[in-house]
């Protein structure tokens, strides 16, 4: 299940509802270049993590749109789990929502990996691997300060 809000209430949507709200916000305006961001953020201890993962379309220069999905997972021990484990959780969402965006004659876009990694703190050793592996999957990686939907979006819900 998926959230998407309006600054005032929290409306839950599914997948299939998620993805026919993407496909008509990029239909609405075909001059514009589009920037579709997934990525994932996560709080909590060793016994229990709580991901939370961003779905954010761009219309570039003109505004967007983001929704988000909450997922807890038992027993992540250390930085370098939690950190695979986001990847892992951006990945799966992306293929699944490129998968049928591919099938639509849409407007341009890119479609990028949000990691929420940066060259400052604890996860600086991890970035070679964490964007080998998002390039693994044929997905463009960013990491942080250019990471929005992870480290902002993905972090506020959190």
């Amino acid at each position: 299940m998926y959230y998407q809000g309006d600054g005032k209430k929290l409306n839950k949507i599914s997948k299939k509802e998620m993805i026919k709200k993407i496909i008509s916000f990029m239909e609405e305006n075909n001059s514009y270049k589009y920037k579709i961001a997934v990525g994932t953020d996560s709080v909590g201890s060793k016994k229990e993590v709580s991901f939370v993962t961003a779905v954010v379309v761009h219309r570039v220069g003109n505004g967007g749109r983001f929704f988000w999905k909450r997922k807890v997972i038992p027993n992540i021990y250390n930085l370098k789990n939690r950190i695979i484990q986001e990847a892992i959780l951006s990945l799966k969402v992306g293929q699944e929502i490129l998968a049928v965006l591919k099938t639509y004659k849409l407007p341009e876009f890119n479609f990028e990996i949000h990691v929420d990694i940066g060259e400052k703190g604890k996860t600086k050793e991890m970035i070679s691997e964490v964007i080998k592996m998002v390039h693994s999957y044929q997905f463009e990686p960013f990491i942080k300060p250019n990471s929005f939907a992870a480290s902002n979006v993905a972090d506020r819900y959190a």
